[in-house]
């Protein structure tokens, strides 16, 4: 699966840079490159993210914002052709639940997954189990956890299998590498080997992980090297 280059092509974020009215034009854009470079060997997915900030749960706005921007968004995304869309990076169950319910209106699959705080728990302090209970009524295709430390990711798939329980839900994780730093924004992005992080991912497998992956300061090899490792 390539995920098209759209976390941040919706309304809010482009107003901020002077684009209000891209949001069509851009996820387009973003979705065809991605398309090009799937080259018809691997899926698209179609980014959502917070409209806000990932790591801020008091900047979530009301839920008629929310449902506005993440449909607009949404259907842009399906209007580009993506094969499905992936609500990622949220931290509270309110705004997954409602880019989520936006997404799967487009009848496109739908994968939501969750970025956590070092307890396993969302940023806004709930708890995985209730953002679950909140999607699965929307018939998600997989459901994952994302933006968390290589180190992190093993209880967070043993809190979010406990979740799904007995769903036949796929589950999944891309973890992050290195830090946000405030001056110059991701680094220490060679925090975490290529190496250590498929040996890392050994163990996201046999916790039930069908899905793996790479977020923030993780690079090529990095998804090289898990896909090369012995199973």
């Amino acid at each position: 699966v390539l995920t098209a280059n759209t976390f941040r092509t919706n309304t809010r974020a482009l107003a901020r840079a002077g684009l209000p009215d891209q949001v069509a034009a851009l996820t387009r854009v973003a979705v065809g490159f991605a398309r090009a470079g799937a080259a018809g060997r691997a899926r698209v997915a179609g980014s959502i993210a917070p409209v806000a900030d990932c790591y801020s749960p008091d900047l979530v706005p009301d839920d008629a914002s929310l449902a506005r921007e993440h449909g607009e968004l949404a259907n842009a995304l399906a209007g580009a052709g993506c094969d499905l869309i992936l609500v990622e990076t949220m931290n509270t169950v309110r705004e997954a639940a409602i880019a989520a319910a936006a997404a799967a209106r487009t009848g496109l699959p739908l994968w939501v997954s969750w970025t956590l705080g070092p307890d396993d728990r969302l940023l806004s302090g709930e708890t995985l189990a209730e953002a679950v209970r909140a999607i699965r009524p929307l018939g998600p295709e997989a459901l994952l956890v994302n933006c968390i430390p290589v180190a992190q990711v093993s209880s967070a798939l043993r809190a979010l299998r406990a979740a799904v329980g007995d769903d036949v839900i796929r589950i999944g994780a891309y973890a992050n590498v290195g830090h946000v730093d405030d001056e110059v924004g991701w680094t220490l992005t060679d925090a975490v080997s290529p190496e250590a992080y498929a040996a890392a991912a050994r163990e996201w497998l046999a916790l039930g992980a069908t899905l793996l992956g790479g977020c923030c300061g993780t690079t090529p090899a990095h998804i090289a090297a898990m896909k090369d490792m012995p199973k």
